[in-house]
This record gives C-alpha cells, structure tokens and sequence, in this order.
C-alpha cells in the first residue's frame, strides 16, 4: 500500500466532523429522486452540518445518476472544495466500477475526507483504500436514511465524530469456526469484490479479516463468488471472515452451510449474522483499519483510532 505522512500502516485517515461542519452528498453510482433522500438531507441538517448536494446529484441516464463523466466530476469536486469535510452517497445500484481508472487519486490523497457509502460503492471504497490507503466507512447511505433505526444513524454520526473504539455485536449471530483473530478490515458487497479481480482495485487480503456482505443473490451464485475467489487464491492467508447480511439470499442456515463449506479448512474464526450491510439495520465499520473478531464475544471491535487525531 502506498505510504502516507497520516499513518505508520500507509493508512490516510480523514478529519472527524465536528458541528457546523459542511458535508456533501453525491450519486456517484445509480439514480435517485428528490423524494428518496429528503429525510437523509433533514437528518444531516438536524445534526448541524450544512448539507451541499452535488450538481449531478439528481442525474438520471438509464440505469447511472448522469454519465461517467459528471458523477467522476461531481467526486473529484466534493473532495476539492476546502469546505466539504464529508461524503456521503445517495445510494448504490451500479456505476462506480465504470470510472475506477480515471480518479484522480492524487487529487483525493491531497485531500482526504471521509466517505460513507456500501453496495455498489465497495467498488469505490476498496479502489481508494487500495491506490491511497485511505480509511473509508461502510454504513448508511442517504436513500436508506428514512429505514435505519435512530440508533443506527446515532452510531453512524457518533462514528464519524470521534476515535472511540467501534464494537459491532451479532445478537443471534453464528460462529462457523470459532477463535479471535485481528487485521484490517476489508471487504463490503460479495459481488462487487468479485468484479474487482483481475484489477488494480482489488484490496490485499493477507492478514485481513475479509467482512462480506449481499442481496438478492440466490445461493448458487453465492456459492460461485466464494469458488471464484477461493480459485483466484484470493481466500488464503486470510486472519478471519466476518459474514454481515445477506437480505433476500434466500434461507439463511443454508448461506451459512455455503459459508461452512468454503472455509472448512482454512483454520480461521469465521462468523456471520452481524447487522451490517443491506437491510434496515446497517451499522458503520471504518475500512482499512485494524480490528479483533471475537467468536466467543461475537463482536468486531477496532484496535486502532480510525479518524485523523489532532
């Protein structure tokens, strides 16, 4: 990973938000309407950031919030504003993967801020911590606002203030291969880590604890992406899997089997059931930074501080 002045990992690691702070919101992936992000906008207002919304924002050609080109416009201008202390994406569907090459990373390691986002955005995210080592955040994007429970957007904007270690806990989890183990965190959305391979995006995987997560993937096709990756020798060396949601897979005992199968003789901790990810209830875990997985806890708690310290 490249080397930065922020961390003696290689990490860069954003500023905090503090109150007042201006964030902005941008579409960098699939199209959404004024209606969709409403109470995302009002929610971040009511925490006391001045909310910008990207001037492609509202973009819509097919299935893209506006052409490549505008959504790589709209990124690379939030990250450029001195006044914008956060991203935050509208929502996922697909199109990040279509500019990956064309960032201007120099551009975002000049000036790092904390990005928020999931689904189609792993692409974004693992490209970004993979070309700079920027430490980006898994959680809530605004379209879903309106769905997350309070405690979960209370924990998003918590996450996004402070260095207080992060403990996500699996209430009615399940631990395929018990143990502990520590690493960076990596990973986000099975598929969009699949078409990241053969690519300069795809992250290290060596010591790392791999978090996975999908929707709407019947389980053959799960099981192919876990073949896929094991086939790559992308699924050795690995500290331990941490399996978040998989919302509308179908039965959840057989994903687990699917999981169960694939990692038999690896030899490390691998659990599943936590809240994160697709569906309602999606809590924030920093990417990139190191953490401990505890079977016996069922928890995913940091090591490290995951913003910028003063």
């Amino acid at each position: 990973m490249p080397p930065s002045s922020g961390d003696k990992q290689g990490l860069i690691k954003p500023p905090p938000l503090k109150t007042g702070d201006h964030v902005g919101i941008i579409s960098p992936a699939g199209p959404v309407e004024t209606s969709q992000v409403s109470f995302g906008i009002n929610y971040l207002e009511s925490k006391g950031f001045a909310v910008h919304l990207a001037p492609h924002v509202y973009d819509q050609d097919g299935y893209f919030a506006g052409n490549d080109r505008d959504r790589l416009s709209d990124l690379h201008a939030m990250f450029e504003d001195p006044e914008i202390k956060a991203l935050f994406c509208t929502r996922g569907g697909y199109g990040t993967l279509r500019f990956l090459h064309e960032i201007d990373y120099a551009l975002i390691r000049r000036h790092p801020k904390i990005l928020v986002g999931y689904s189609d955005i792993t692409a974004l995210m693992m490209a970004l911590y993979t070309q700079i080592g920027l430490v980006t955040f898994h959680g809530p994007m605004v379209a879903r606002f309106a769905s997350s429970p309070d405690n979960g957007l209370a924990h998003l904007t918590e996450l996004l203030s402070g260095n207080e270690p992060v403990i996500i806990r699996a209430k009615g989890g399940q631990a395929l291969f018990e143990g502990r183990a520590s690493g960076p965190v990596v990973g986000g959305n099975l598929t969009l880590l699949c078409h990241l391979l053969g690519t300069p995006f795809f992250p290290p995987l060596d010591g790392a604890i791999l978090f996975l997560e999908e929707q709407g993937e019947a389980l053959y096709r799960i099981d192919r992406m876990l073949t896929h990756l094991a086939q790559a020798g992308k699924l050795t060396g690995l500290a331990g899997v941490v399996g978040g949601q998989f919302l509308d897979c179908g039965d959840v005992d057989a994903v687990n089997e699917c999981m169960t199968l694939r990692f038999a003789e690896s030899d490390i901790p691998v659990m599943t059931g936590f809240p994160m990810g697709h569906g309602s209830f999606n809590l924030t875990i920093p990417l990139g930074i190191d953490a401990e997985m505890d079977t016996t806890q069922m928890t995913l708690k940091t090591l490290k501080p995951h913003l910028l310290e003063a």
